[in-house]
């Protein structure tokens, strides 16, 4: 189907220029240039162009040595690889489309349209490169370039190169060469100012991208939050952002040089990067248009290229027009792949060094990503067996300690410092670590966190269904209505309620095997508050989130039922006997952990602070 779509866009073009051949047929025709008719050949520019000043000498007056190029019949040259169709103009030199074809927006998707998605057109992008002349400043962009260059349609393995040229003399021009390779989503693109140094004063380009982001995905509030302009710094060789996670205005003034910057979309991204020395005095802006709901947001880069670089032939730069993929992004320019993002810096290393790479791993063999999810989920609760089997003995032991704690309780009373101590010596005397069963549990948490950063970030998800989800890259809502409400807002999200209950009977059946901790809070009652709270925090989240969260709580269920059958609670009990048989018999061989000792020094300092507290309430009365 695809290729259908591109044999009737192919069609298209046929059909116009068709008609735009006779529309040339039968109204005046622009005369053929002749050196020794100068007049005509004005003339004829003037009708090409008629915005344009048609008088010479007020030509050479606004332009100066550019007068012969500022005006012109814009030519079209349309190169296409594997993965995208990239359109070019003779006005400017300029990229005038990138279309990715192998994708659609969430609109054509829900519609069921095979339309490639537009990430950038002439319509809502628009670039300038302005050089600093004898007669002032001049926009290349407006001007006509020459091209010999042909469209093509390339293979694999293939590259081409498209070569716009402005002369402006003998041994004077200036060149904008784009190289295209037949797959992938970049662009290489050169800048060379030949023989121009009388023509063009040696002061910065400058190099101006405005866009205005199309609306791609489902939800625009949440592409909003997701849209913003990522570049990294130089100076500082690290990245930076504008923008992130908000839906407001914003703007920056960069102090320091920077190496590339990039208009993020949650999930495709349009980047220039400058191989050589670093573009300066950039500018970033953001601009979200409330009223506006075609247009995600306005962005806007304005920043100088060395002029040394473009006459020297280092003028060296490139477009990246793609998805926002890490095994594509990466291999752009250094930290691009910061453009997918990973989470906090503790928990980044977890998912570019395991969840990634797991994640493509299981893709090349599983077609079905609900499939694929469980697996992944599987493999995962497998490796973390041992931490879970540790966890589950060390809350074994607490409950057959806790008929003991409870008679603590009972002797002291309300007195917490006297139970505290009362506590450690029982743990000290059974050889038992009342946070051994913890420490399991929070080893986990990082992968717990890790894929709350990861799937809202995850491209592989887009547009790919499971049961009732038509596309787990944003929330399933079966369940919908028209107004937002707050919290909850405009729908019910069937996986987060599936994910809710299964975390609820997780936690009463965790609540089941431990036992009452002593304490003002009823930690019991309050585990139950945290589901519902991420209920309404994961309810506009992708479905693939909740979906591995649902799968996760299942399996850590079903192996704590499987662990419980290989542990022997009686035996438990004879070995803490023993070791409090043998802390009677010789206290002074028993070995005290770090964390008794922390605990027993935490005691005894609340116990003296609490004696001072005491005799300055004597002194007072």
């Amino acid at each position: 189907m695809e290729k259908l779509v591109d044999r009737n866009q192919l069609i298209g073009i046929v059909l116009l220029m068709c008609m735009w051949a006779g529309y040339m047929y039968f109204m005046p025709q622009t005369p053929p240039e002749q050196p020794a008719k100068v007049a005509p050949k004005t003339e004829a520019k003037a009708i090409a162009t008629p915005n344009v000043l048609q008088d010479t000498t007020a030509l050479k007056a606004a332009f100066g040595d550019f007068a012969s190029a500022a005006v012109g019949t814009a030519q079209d040259i349309i190169i296409e690889n594997q993965d995208a169709k990239f359109t070019f103009s003779t006005l400017g030199g300029s990229i005038k489309e990138a279309v990715l074809k192998n994708y659609s927006t969430y609109s054509d998707f829900q519609k069921g349209a095979k339309n490639p998605l537009v990430l950038l057109d002439a319509k809502s992008s628009n670039m300038s490169l302005e050089v600093q002349t004898n007669k002032g400043k001049i926009d290349l962009k407006k001007l006509y370039f020459s091209s010999d260059s042909k469209p093509t349609v390339l293979k694999e393995g293939d590259s081409t190169k498209v070569t716009f040229r402005l002369n402006l003399g003998q041994n004077q021009y200036i060149d904008q060469v784009y190289t295209v390779k037949g797959k992938g989503y970049t662009i290489d693109y050169d800048i060379n100012f030949v023989g121009v140094d009388a023509l063009v004063q040696n002061q910065p380009v400058r190099f101006y991208w405005q866009d205005n982001l199309k609306v791609l995905e489902h939800d625009i509030e949440e592409n909003r939050k997701s849209a913003q302009i990522n570049f990294w710094n130089a100076k500082e060789d690290e990245f930076d952002d504008l923008g992130a996670n908000a839906s407001g205005n914003a703007d920056l003034a960069a102090e320091d040089p920077i190496k590339w910057y990039s208009f993020k979309q949650k999930y495709f991204v349009s980047g220039f990067v400058a191989k050589n020395q670093p573009l300066t005095g950039a500018k970033l802006k953001l601009v979200t248009p409330e009223n506006d709901q075609n247009i995600v947001k306005t962005v806007e880069v304005d920043a100088n290229l060395a002029i040394s670089d473009l006459k020297t032939g280092k003028g060296n730069f490139r477009f990246y027009f793609g998805p926002n993929d890490y095994d594509l992004v990466k291999v752009v320019a250094d930290g691009f792949h910061r453009n997918v993002y990973l989470g906090y810096d503790f928990v980044k290393p977890i998912n570019r060094f395991v969840f990634v790479p797991l994640f493509k791993l299981a893709e090349s063999f599983i077609s079905n990503y609900g499939l694929l999810i469980i697996v992944v989920v599987l493999v995962l609760k497998t490796l973390l067996t041992p931490l879970i089997y540790k966890s589950y003995i060390s809350s074994a032991k607490m409950r057959i300690l806790a008929p003991e704690l409870a008679e603590i309780k009972e002797k002291v009373g309300d007195d917490q410092v006297k139970m505290q101590q009362e506590q450690m010596k029982l743990y000290q005397q059974v050889g038992v670590n009342p946070l051994s069963g913890c420490v399991p549990m929070l080893l986990q948490m990082p992968i717990l966190m890790s894929v709350f950063f990861l799937f809202p970030n995850m491209i592989m998800f887009r547009q790919k269904n499971f049961l009732w989800a038509s596309d787990l890259s944003t929330y399933d809502y079966p369940i919908s209505w028209a107004t937002n409400l707050p919290v909850v807002g405009n729908h019910i999200s069937l996986f987060v309620v599936l994910m809710t209950i299964s975390s609820l009977a997780f936690t009463y059946y965790n609540n089941q095997i431990t036992p009452d901790q002593p304490g003002p809070i009823d930690m019991k009652k309050m585990s139950y508050v945290f589901p519902i709270v991420f209920f309404f925090v994961l309810n506009s989240f992708p479905a693939a989130l909740s979906f591995y969260y649902l799968v996760s709580n299942v399996v850590t269920i079903a192996q704590q039922q499987i662990v419980r059958r290989f542990v022997d609670e009686d035996k438990i009990r004879k070995i803490l006997d023993e070791n409090k048989i043998k802390f009677k018999a010789n206290p002074q061989a028993a070995k005290k952990g770090k964390f008794a000792q922390f605990m027993e020094n935490q005691v005894k300092l609340a116990e003296e602070n609490r004696k001072l507290q005491n005799e300055e309430k004597k002194k007072k009365k």
